[in-house]
């Protein structure tokens, strides 16, 4: 015969309910809960600290980036300069200027512009339409004007028809072009700085037209290849 389960009685279901008690109170203490106002307002003022602390630095990170970007379109500035005077067999000046980049645009040394421009090959040809209409190559903006970045060189440097530096000074519509070239052993310079930033940089062109940028802070060696 199948035997049936015993009855609980009310005793042995109280019994039972007691000795559950305390564990469940266990669960309840275990129960993950919130933060609390104190642990919210602690995190906000640490993180307002860190914010303020670290201002300075990502301002110095941004001019530094507005340095580099600057010297970059300096160094390829004068690049573009040297490949039209090997392209087109005849000198050709890099200029700085401060005015908008076109034919002649007068050269101001420390310039926030450039712009290359082929010089005729003899007098008479700087009054002729086909060199007038041709003579201006490309040019642009260096944008050291908007953001405080400083460029220091000169106003005008030459490449000859074989890309390298050559001394010569020609006026062409009114705007007097001087272009020398460096005593042995030294470079022309060009160096790019702003007053809240912490890497200024420098571009440096060679007599025999090697262009590069490099950190005036360092000097060149083999485990520091780019320094100047």
């Amino acid at each position: 015969m199948l035997k049936r389960p015993a009855r609980r009685t009310g005793a042995s279901r109280l019994l039972q309910a007691c000795a559950a008690a305390p564990a469940r109170r266990r669960l309840v203490a275990q129960a993950p809960g919130g933060f609390t106002l104190v642990e919210l307002l602690v995190a906000m003022v640490v993180f307002a600290i860190l914010a303020v602390l670290s201002i300075p630095s990502f301002s110095a990170w941004i001019h530094d980036e507005q340095i580099r970007s600057t010297a970059e379109l300096l160094q390829n500035g004068l690049r573009a300069a040297q490949t039209d005077a090997l392209n087109r067999s005849r000198i050709v000046v890099f200029a700085l200027s401060n005015a908008t980049p076109a034919l002649s645009a007068t050269p101001t040394a420390d310039g926030v512009n450039w712009y290359a421009q082929a010089l005729p090959l003899y007098a008479a040809e700087a009054n002729l339409a086909s060199y007038t209409s041709s003579a201006y190559l490309q040019g642009g903006a260096l944008g050291g004007a908007s953001n405080g970045t400083t460029i220091t060189g000169p106003a005008s440097l030459c490449f000859s028809s074989i890309g390298r530096l050559v001394a010569t000074t020609q006026t062409v519509a009114g705007a007097t072009y001087s272009c020398s070239v460096p005593a042995a052993g030294t470079l022309v310079t060009y160096d790019i700085a702003n007053p809240l930033g912490d890497r200024p940089l420098r571009v440096t062109v060679s007599f025999g037209g090697q262009i590069r940028m490099c950190d005036p802070a360092l000097t060149l060696s083999a485990s520091n290849p780019q320094g100047c």
